[in-house]
């Protein structure tokens, strides 16, 4: 038996979740696929290891689907301070103090109540299972992938490893950097794998919950701390956090096969004085990191979403807030071509998200590379200039809140002076 819908969504992360959502409730017949059940919530377990900043750009859009509410009802850590800083020590260092070189973004220096919220990723996605299993019009199928898809010149047909055949007239892959509906759409990708990898690490520490996320730069890489919420009665005056650790592959490799109390004295010997003490750590894990882009959006009637479609550096947590911003703007485009009475596959409609989507992603991922290359290395002439520039921030609060607007989806244009470098990066083009 073939099911027929408007669409069909593979993938019900935050990304696809989302769209699922927007689209039943603007009246799209949708189907949402999905290999995993549906996440599960408990509010005295410890938090997911994976965690997101969600912008403010990000937090109007949840509240539009109806899932803000239902995340500030399990989980959410509110942010109101950002701070960066160069850690690398060389004898230039003496030429600057790192006090000139310590850059904080606040709040009320924007004019905002805060900057963002770090939320668990199982919290996020949860909500929007909620809003789109509550839309009538949407169909949420967990547990099955996808075995087969054909395109042909009215629908295309999705069949489901148990057999099931779904009919729609377009097919969103929201699947993943690892997109299986992108391959079978035959859409290739450019990608760059980093020297680095990431380890994240879950703990807790002595103190309330904090109300500033940083990062520290290093020659090996950024070491961040994210904020969470209070530990509860079980641990008083304990807060959670989570930790991220940038370095190669055989460092985070060690590190991984230590004791619990080994880690817990590398870690506060390695990461910043800022560093609150720990007292316990939960859950650790590490996975490397590439920017990798889609070479086209859409083919025919499969088109890409998220991280399906690109994947950048994680230094800032733009990755999830980026696939938001795809949502939004398919959803928009999709809705013009109902109401022009087109196929939903119209290039001309899917070609215009295109030409939205993947210069704004470009330069995000662009930007990404700058501060990494910038930042990660010991090179005398570079270790200056990072630290002009952050001194140069320091000074210049107009610009920096400029570029602290755009990362928090305030403004939706990379200032000015950002455009204009990474359009002059070499290989932008090919991404």
């Amino acid at each position: 038996m073939t099911q027929a819908f408007d669409i069909v969504v593979i993938g019900a992360g935050m990304v696809g979740a989302a769209l699922a959502t927007g689209l039943g409730q603007d009246g799209f017949r949708v189907a949402v696929i999905d290999r995993s059940p549906a996440p599960a919530f408990a509010p005295d377990r410890a938090p997911d290891i994976r965690v997101s900043a969600l912008s403010a750009g990000s937090e109007r859009y949840l509240q539009q689907l109806g899932a803000w509410q239902p995340i500030l009802d399990m989980r959410a850590t509110p942010y109101q301070r950002l701070a960066v800083w160069d850690e690398t020590r060389h004898p230039l260092s003496s030429l600057m103090p790192r006090t000139l070189t310590e850059v904080e973004f606040d709040a009320a220096s924007l004019k905002t109540t805060h900057l963002g919220h770090i939320v668990e990723n199982s919290v996020t996605q949860q909500a929007l299972w909620q809003t789109a299993d509550d839309e009538p019009k949407v169909t949420v199928i967990a547990g099955h992938g996808v075995s087969a898809l054909t395109q042909g010149s009215q629908s295309a047909t999705v069949t489901l490893d148990d057999g099931r055949s779904l009919d729609a007239q377009l097919v969103i892959g929201a699947d993943g950097a690892q997109s299986g509906i992108r391959d079978m759409a035959g859409i290739g990708v450019s990608r760059n794998q980093y020297d680095q990898q990431a380890m994240v690490i879950s703990v807790r520490y002595q103190g309330p919950a904090e109300d500033i996320t940083w990062q520290g730069f290093y020659p090996s890489g950024p070491r961040a701390f994210l904020p969470l919420h209070s530990a509860g009665a079980s641990h008083p005056g304990e807060s959670w956090a989570s930790l991220v650790w940038y370095d190669a592959p055989e460092q985070l490799a060690r590190l991984k096969a230590l004791p619990k109390e080994a880690l817990m004295l590398e870690i506060q010997q390695a990461f910043p004085a800022e560093l609150p003490l720990l007292t316990h750590i939960e859950a650790r894990a590490s996975f490397p990191i590439a920017r990798q882009h889609a070479k086209h959006y859409f083919s025919r009637r499969v088109v890409l979403a998220g991280d399906s479609a690109h994947t950048i550096n994680p230094l800032a947590g733009q990755g999830v807030n980026l696939g938001f911003q795809d949502a939004q703007c398919l959803q928009a485009m999709l809705k013009e071509a109902r109401r022009a009475n087109d196929d939903l596959a119209d290039p001309k409609w899917l070609g215009q998200y295109e030409q939205q989507r993947r210069p704004a992603n470009r330069r995000m991922m662009m930007t990404m590379d700058l501060f990494y290359h910038l930042f990660s290395n010991r090179i005398p002439p570079v270790h200056l200039l990072r630290n002009l520039g952050l001194g140069a921030a320091r000074a210049l609060p107009f610009a920096r809140n400029q570029v602290a607007r755009y990362a928090m989806g305030i403004d939706d244009r990379l200032p000015a002076v950002l455009t204009q470098l990474t359009d002059r990066i070499p290989g932008l083009r090919q991404f």
